[in-house]
């Protein structure tokens, strides 16, 4: 059965004022198309789905990417969250060894320019992220990444093009028709397999696969945050078209004009320097209403809004720029009029056009109208920078999304396998499926009228694989912030490292279902499957438990892993800790290789003490894990 789209929303070339029907094209679903087969298709070139496709052709498979903007890396990039948002223990434990790849691309650019290069450089410097940089850094860093596989003609990357129709016979789609935004040539694609990256899941209604939008009740999922009697479906996180700004020489005037509904969204939003933070302990700050200034300290806070997201800190590179550069994410630019699911092509443009007003009033107010504690009233010196976001207006070229529609998977996360209140312990809820880590807060930003706007505290947690699998559809797989939470847990779920280690799990489970001939489905209720493709994963530096003193890096990683896997944390229960280094004798080993492979097996260690690490490696090594 053909599904599509009546009409197309270059998304990118929304203006900010004018007649936003100017963006909207008709689509011609009945044009001849030039048909491309691969075993993987990719629609949605974020951090998702660049790791899927790296996933995949790193196996060998043959991949498609297709990409609505004229930028690969989503939220890091194009949407211009390049700060990234991750967690305490990242720059050793919490993310993928591609990931990791990534980030040391990224710095290695900045290192060569610096006076000097920390280990755990920050370019920018800024104290919400370890690592914060411009986004034309990331785009040439996953262009880098991805440069072996496209040469080699395994990967084929298509920018500027969208989805718009899908053929669905059964439980299987065949084929995804998509658009050129810039020539509206047609593409058929055929598939194997097809992954679901796109940033509002958009591929879930056009192959008719069940899903989610908007919040659930409490008597639906059992979240205490959850609405307490009605469902919610426009309650989808506000979205944000971020910016950057350069700090200029005070004496210099860049002020913009005052944008078309400037008084409005100014009173309404509202703009503000003060902010409600929750699960600050994430940060080193306090939680509790804060009070900001631009560049100065303010008690409970680490630093002035300057520098929270500053992507370039110019003292760092004598010589090679002459002023900071900050990206701005704050409550007061969140667009929260509509939901961007589920609108006409041309209600989500003028959406889209209130929310570019939403950011460029921000500008002007903080140019022009803003009173800081520090007495100043506006800083006309800071200079809205297209340079950095790579657009004509300075903001971003796609508004950062948190939350589109979600999977209807075979597991669905909710707050209470994650939240504080539910876990005494250092970990959150153990799934037994886990495809890998995350951690961050559950950080709801506010969509309007109805919406609980929750946010609390998580215990490091797992992404259960089940989260990635269709109820229904046998060759869809959810790469992207589009798995199976629910609009809670999203909150915590849709950050950086989670959506890269997502995508690379959801091409790795494309290619090993080619490889067996089984669906996802059946992979994850065949135990024995469901293993071989947690050690494939491991394999690939994909931590599936938190035992942050085994980093990825570590030799013993992917036997430590495997063991925790396949049997728990031996009595380390306390700590996020392994133990590699401890020593474990005979009859505590005993006790622990019962629980994984039972009492017939013996010990590989004989009776001697040994270490946690080498016990593992021993067990790995034996093929008992």
């Amino acid at each position: 059965m053909l599904r599509k789209l009546d009409t197309v929303l270059d998304v990118m070339r929304v203006p900010s004022e004018g007649d936003p029907r100017q963006a909207i094209r008709n689509v011609d679903h009945e044009a001849s198309v030039k048909t491309i087969e691969s075993d993987v298709l990719v629609v949605g070139g974020g951090l998702g789905g660049v790791a899927a496709a790296l996933a995949a052709s790193r196996r060998g498979r043959s991949v498609c990417l297709v990409e609505e903007t004229d930028w690969l890396g989503g939220q890091a990039t194009a949407q211009g969250v390049s700060a990234l948002d991750e967690h305490l223990h990242i720059e050793s434990f919490g993310g993928t060894r591609s990931y990791y790849d990534l980030r040391e691309t990224i710095r290695n650019h900045y290192r060569s320019m610096a006076a000097a290069g920390r280990a755990d450089f920050n370019p920018g410097r800024c104290w919400v992220s370890h690592l914060s940089f411009e986004p034309i850094v990331a785009v040439t860093a996953i262009e880098e990444m991805l440069r072996p596989a496209i040469d080699s003609g395994q990967l084929q990357v298509y920018l500027r093009t969208k989805a718009v129709a899908a053929d669905v016979d059964s439980d299987w789609v065949q084929s995804i028709r998509t658009l050129n935004l810039d020539d509206g040539t047609a593409l058929e694609f055929r598939p194997a397999y097809l992954i679901d990256a796109t940033e509002l899941g958009d591929l879930l209604p056009l192959v008719g696969a069940e899903h989610a939008v908007g919040a659930e009740t409490i008597a639906e999922t059992g979240e205490p945050s959850a609405q307490p009697e009605d469902p919610h479906p426009q309650c989808v996180q506000s979205c944000t078209y971020t910016f950057a700004l350069e700090r200029r020489p005070e004496n210099e005037r860049h002020a913009i004009a005052r944008p078309t509904k400037y008084e409005h969204y100014r009173d309404g939003q509202p703009y503000d320097l003060r902010i409600e933070v929750h699960g600050g302990e994430i940060y080193g700050e306090a939680s509790g209403w804060l009070q900001y200034a631009m560049f100065d300290t303010m008690d409970g806070t680490k630093g002035g809004l300057w520098q929270y997201r500053r992507l370039v800190d110019a003292a760092q590179f004598p010589g090679r720029y002459d002023n900071d550069i900050t990206m701005f994410n704050w409550p007061g630019i969140d667009y929260r009029d509509k939901p961007l699911t589920d609108q006409s092509a041309e209600n989500l443009a003028t959406a889209l056009q209130d929310a570019k007003r939403v950011s460029l009033g921000f500008v002007h107010w903080l140019q022009t109208d803003v009173t800081d504690p520090s007495g100043a009233r506006g800083f006309p010196s800071l200079r809205l920078h297209p340079e950095t976001m790579g657009s004509q207006d300075g903001l971003s070229k796609h508004p950062y999304i948190r939350e589109g529609r979600r999977l209807r998977a075979l597991h669905r996360v909710v707050e209470q396998d994650v939240a504080v209140a539910h876990h005494p312990g250092p970990r959150a809820r153990h799934f037994d499926d886990s495809v890998g880590v995350g951690w961050y807060p559950i950080d709801i930003h506010q969509a309007g009228e109805g919406d609980v706007g929750v946010s609390t505290r998580t215990k490091p947690f797992q992404i259960p694989m089940g989260a990635l699998i269709p109820v229904r559809l046998r060759n869809l797989i959810a790469g992207n912030k589009n798995i199976g939470t629910t609009h809670i847990t999203n909150g915590c779920y849709r950050l950086h490292p989670v959506e890269w280690n997502v995508g690379e799990v959801a091409g790795t489970l494309a290619s090993f279902a080619l490889d067996t001939g089984q669906p996802p489905q059946l992979i994850h209720s065949d135990r024995d499957a469901q293993q071989a493709l947690q050690r494939a994963l491991v394999d690939d530096g994909i931590p599936l438990a938190w035992t942050v003193d085994v980093p990825v890096s570590d030799p013993d990683f992917a036997a430590v892993q495997r063991l925790v896997m396949a049997g728990g944390y031996g009595g380390r229960d306390a700590t996020l800790e392994f133990g590699a280094v401890d020593q474990i004798d005979a009859a505590d080993r005993r006790v622990w290789l019962d629980a994984v492979s039972g009492s017939h097996v013996a010990d590989p260690c004989g009776t001697q003490a040994v270490t946690r690490a080498t016990f593992a490696r021993a067990l790995a090594q034996a093929g008992l894990t």
